[in-house]
């Protein structure tokens, strides 16, 4: 196991380019390394982890974003690049106010200028587990939020190690994949817009301890099991945001928050906690989800944190290399202009 003053952690599951279309008119399109598993491994890098993306990225503009903003916050490129590649995914979220002064947002995956579908996830395949399947072996969370063999195969050797297993579900694409990920992980949290519940996780074949389920503005419940006795649901109200400008990612945050606080020793560091703990970690999260809440962008608050600091030469010199990555990214299906 990797020392808890850097725990590694290995994940898989959706990695995107977003487009940040802001609510601000006069503000230019920003284009940030997105998704799920994106998003938290970054956070989790943010917060001194050491994160390892399993991803098919291309070679293609929008992978060389992803790649320079990953590299950014310190992530670790080694597998993003996991044969065979495909297109990378393009996600646009276009956030605006409501009338009553409301800040939403909504994804499109289509291209805003031909109208062609931008290019979607496809899961890593078997190909990958030569390679990476020895760096699983010392990890202390090995993260899922899409499914595959290849996924349930290194989570299951991440677990026979000693990892904490999180799946972090978006539906249940594949009812044979999903059961066996339930069987397997030991975090299983999700969202009640996507699933009402995620179906037999504490029931005695599985190896879950802890299942979340996320509410919106509600906040969230939980319940954990200990020594195979599950708890009754604990509710915790969200925590205010002094200004809600975006909440993409909120759960993202929140996911990361609750990681950084119990999973750096792995399953056993884990087991030691109690209810208690859990809840002050969640809050830790949700209080992680209400300070990014006051930015554009699923991770915003990392860029303006970083902002304020950069002043170095190197730093600037890598800004600007951001900068000119993200010009290059267009929908694959355009013609050339």
């Amino acid at each position: 196991m990797t020392s808890p003053a850097h725990p590694k952690v290995l994940g898989t599951g959706l990695i995107a380019l977003d487009l940040v279309i802001s609510a601000d008119p006069d503000r230019p399109i920003q284009s940030w390394a997105g998704g799920t598993c994106g998003n938290v491994l970054s956070i989790l890098a943010y917060l001194g982890w050491s994160s390892y993306p399993i991803a098919r990225l291309d070679h293609d503009a929008a992978a060389t974003r992803i790649a320079a903003d990953l590299e950014r916050w310190g992530v670790h490129l080694d597998f993003v690049h996991s044969g065979p590649t495909t297109s990378t995914p393009i996600i646009i979220q276009e956030n605006h106010v409501t009338r009553a002064g409301v800040a939403k947002h909504k994804f499109t995956w289509t291209c805003p200028r031909c109208g062609s579908w931008l290019p979607s996830f496809r899961p890593i395949t078997r190909d990958v587990l030569e390679t990476v399947g020895p760096a699983v072996d010392d990890a202390a969370v090995f993260f899922l939020d899409r499914l595959s063999r290849a996924a349930l195969t290194l989570a299951q050797r991440a677990a026979e190690h000693g990892a904490l297993v999180v799946f972090e579900p978006s539906g249940r694409s594949d009812p044979k994949l999903f059961s066996e990920a339930i069987k397997i992980a030991h975090i299983v949290k999700y969202a009640d817009q996507r699933l009402s519940d995620a179906g037999g996780t504490m029931s005695a074949d599985t190896a879950t301890l802890l299942e979340v389920q996320t509410l919106g503005s509600r906040g969230l419940r939980f319940r954990h099991k200990a020594d195979g006795v599950a708890s009754d649901w604990r509710e915790l109200d969200a925590v205010p945001a002094s200004e809600v400008v975006d909440t993409c990612g909120s759960g993202d945050w929140c996911t990361a928050g609750v990681l950084s606080r119990l999973a750096a020793n792995g399953q056993a560091g884990f087991r030691g906690h109690s209810s208690d703990d859990i809840a002050d970690a969640l809050q830790y999260g949700q209080s992680l989800a209400a300070w990014n809440c006051e930015y554009e962008g699923a991770r915003g608050g990392m860029y303006v944190e970083a902002e304020k600091v950069l002043t170095t030469a190197s730093a600037v010199a890598h800004e600007s290399s951001l900068a000119t990555a993200g010009h290059l990214v267009s929908c694959p299906a355009c013609p050339p202009a």
